[in-house]
């Protein structure tokens, strides 16, 4: 096919190009955008810097040569420096296509794909509903008394106070390792031996425990003594002479040890620089809540307070009947 066709083909496709429209460079992954069409050039201007920058038709033409006489496509990195926003405008043609694993630009009679960036949306808003879980009142209360009061100095914190957030940090530990547990549970069904899964805050892995108790007594004195170890050397002590036995005979543990294993979740990686990250945007987003949802959040943390202090608090018999 003539190059003046292809070209022709090209600009019509750059002429229906949606505003906005935004290509990726295959080599340095700069964005850039279609400022202007024309017969002999490109106009195209990157986001990253206030710049405009004419693509050439000849230089257009020069490339289109090279592809099209290259059987496996040309290699992007025979480009000239600064040259790689011209592949990625000869992509939105509808015979040519970037393979980036392969490293590059081919001639091809199929479907192709383009260097085109899918419009970004508007992110939707994220309905967020209260869960009935201990631990999340819990948390709630905990965050609040951190914010109202300087943690920082403990030594000059009122007793009443310290009182306050240390039977709130007892609570949240203790439903915090029980719904941590019930995580645990879940996750086991879905974990397989050194294939950690990760997550944006961290990963966790599946890992196996040993246990061993003893046998009856009964039962390990005949084993002992079926391989020739006097009783006495076990008798009155436990897992360590019991142990030591073990290395001078043939016997195997199981001989000995009822031998269990169990399944578990174990932390295997934390990553704090993501966990800072969501924490100060949480804290932003607080601090920037306004109107209808920061007076619901009050009220819910004044309700939770008002709930606690009620179960807490010590009231006479008279005062219940007021």
């Amino acid at each position: 096919m003539p190059f003046s066709v292809s070209w022709h083909t090209l600009l019509d496709e750059l002429d229906d190009l949606p505003d906005g429209a935004t290509l990726v460079t295959p080599l340095s992954h700069n964005r850039f955008r279609i400022s202007d069409v024309q017969e002999q050039r490109v106009i195209i201007s990157f986001e990253d810097k206030d710049e405009q920058r004419p693509l050439q038709r000849d230089q257009f033409e020069t490339l289109y040569r090279r592809i099209t006489d290259a059987p496996n496509g040309f290699q992007l990195d025979r480009l000239p420096p600064d040259a790689d926003p011209y592949p990625a405008v000869w992509s939105l043609h509808p015979r040519f296509e970037i393979d980036e694993d392969a490293g590059v630009i081919v001639e091809t009679d199929g479907p192709t794909a383009t260097q085109l960036l899918e419009a970004e949306t508007e992110p939707e808003t994220e309905d967020r509903t209260e869960p009935d879980l201990d631990v999340y009142a819990d948390a709630l209360l905990l965050v609040d008394a951190l914010e109202r009061h300087d943690v920082t100095t403990l030594e000059e914190m009122e007793t009443e106070a310290l009182v306050n957030l240390y039977t709130l940090l007892s609570d949240v530990q203790r439903n915090a390792n029980s719904f941590r547990q019930d995580v645990a549970d879940v996750l086991l069904n879905r974990l397989h031996h050194d294939r950690p899964i990760n997550g944006s805050f961290g990963s966790v892995q599946r890992t196996t425990r040993r246990n061993r108790t003893l046998r009856d007594d009964e039962e390990v004195l005949a084993a002992l003594e079926d391989a020739g170890i006097d009783s006495e050397r076990v008798m009155g002590v436990d897992r360590d002479k019991v142990d030591d036995a073990l290395e001078v005979t043939e016997l195997a543990e199981s001989d000995v040890y009822e031998v269990n294993e169990s399944e578990y979740v174990r932390k295997a990686e934390v990553d704090e620089e993501v966990k800072e990250t969501r924490l100060q945007g949480l804290k932003d987003q607080l601090a920037a809540t306004e109107g209808e949802e920061a007076q619901e959040l009050r009220q819910e943390i004044e309700d939770l307070e008002d709930r606690i202090d009620e179960l807490t608090s010590f009231r006479t018999g008279a005062e219940v009947h007021e």
